[in-house]
């Protein structure tokens, strides 16, 4: 989920040639793991991103495999998370604005992600929102997401708090022992080249009741942004 977490351990994209090599992860698929148990709330507001060759779906659905961990339901980056003070209804009535109060109808392009992280959070803790474990690749923001990150909280009548801090998620898990390990996130990332190096437009922006475990969350609407919207990117130079 968006949230400032302090960094336990990662890796900066651009020393990522610097890295051991490891092995890469297993075609076996491990043994289940207890789903992820963290409550969540309210209603949120993910990005949708073009893919490449289904890198990011790919991604995800490899690291479950690998640990036995459950499926991310879509690969996103939150804007938005936990919303309470809007019915479903009005919710929904907003997100027909969407393409109307950014500029072109469009989000800014996100640059190719700056680190590689495996981490944790407590609820409670400064700017932490949740208690899980979890694997991302670290996006930049920068003052045209600003831009839109206001017009967003706008709309949807949400008081920011702070700068935006997006991330694509790879892998959630339950944070007391873990199986997340950041020598298999680097190991696989550095073996598709888009994962790293590759700009990418947000195809959609939709909208989830996270109401309670991840396994109960829901898809209420979605906005295309993109006039194409096919599940593979063309290479952004």
């Amino acid at each position: 989920m968006d949230h400032d977490c302090p960094s336990i351990v990662e890796s900066e994209v651009s020393s990522i040639s610097s890295i051991p090599e490891f092995g890469p992860i297993e075609p076996s698929v491990a043994p289940k793991r207890q789903p992820l148990q963290w409550q969540f709330k309210g209603l949120t507001l993910w990005l949708e991103f073009e893919e490449f060759d289904r890198d990011l779906s790919r991604a995800n659905e490899a690291f479950s495999k690998q640990y036995g961990t459950e499926l991310i339901p879509l690969v996103h980056a939150t804007a938005i998370y936990g919303m309470e003070h809007l019915t479903v209804k009005d919710a929904i009535e907003r997100m027909s604005k969407i393409k109307v109060i950014l500029p072109n109808g469009e989000w800014p392009i996100m640059d190719p992600p700056v680190a590689v992280k495996q981490d944790l959070s407590r609820e409670g803790l400064p700017g932490q929102v949740c208690t899980i474990s979890w694997a991302e690749l670290t996006l930049k923001s920068n003052e045209h997401h600003e831009e839109a990150m206001d017009a967003l909280c706008q709309l949807f009548v949400v008081k920011r708090t702070g700068p935006w801090t997006p991330h694509i998620s790879l892998a959630y898990d339950n944070p007391d022992d873990s199986v997340l390990n950041l020598a298999d996130i680097i190991s696989y990332t550095v073996k598709v080249p888009t994962l790293l190096r590759n700009k990418r437009r947000v195809k959609a922006i939709s909208l989830w009741n996270t109401q309670g475990k991840m396994n109960e969350w829901m898809c209420l609407d979605r906005v295309n942004l993109l006039d194409n919207d096919s599940p593979e990117g063309k290479v952004i130079e």
